[in-house]
């Protein structure tokens, strides 16, 4: 059974930077895209950024793009959100989610789902 953990968020003033963190466990090779989305109140969940980790081809959010950068170590079988410049608009809630094969941008073809982290940036 795949399982996602994530660590990392918090708060934040506007200007600062977080890093999350998000290993996977139960997978067979690397033939899978992993990544993060996230949820403000009243808005629907969002692809932030993710990563086809057969290959290391990255996407990203036109919101977050020269902010924020995904990364991977392969080892450790965790994927990694650096955001920097963080602005308000970045609150929500942040949650790692993985598909088998490659990065698709329909949310509800990602799965399984990690159990999400608060990351709130003030102003």
């Amino acid at each position: 059974q795949v399982q996602l953990v994530e660590s990392g968020g918090g708060s934040v003033q506007a200007g600062g930077s977080l890093r999350l963190s998000c290993a996977a466990s139960g997978y067979t090779g690397i033939d899978y895209c992993m990544g993060w989305f996230r949820q403000a109140p009243g808005k629907d969940r969002e692809r932030v950024a993710v990563i086809y980790r057969l290959d290391g081809t990255t996407y990203y959010a036109d919101s977050v793009k020269g902010r924020f950068t995904i990364s991977q170590e392969n080892a450790k079988s965790t994927v990694y959100l650096q955001m920097n410049s963080l602005k308000p608009e970045d609150s929500a809630i942040y949650y790692c989610a993985a598909r088998i094969g490659h990065c698709v941008n329909y949310v509800d073809l990602y799965s399984p789902w990690g159990q999400g982290t608060q990351v709130t940036v003030s102003s």
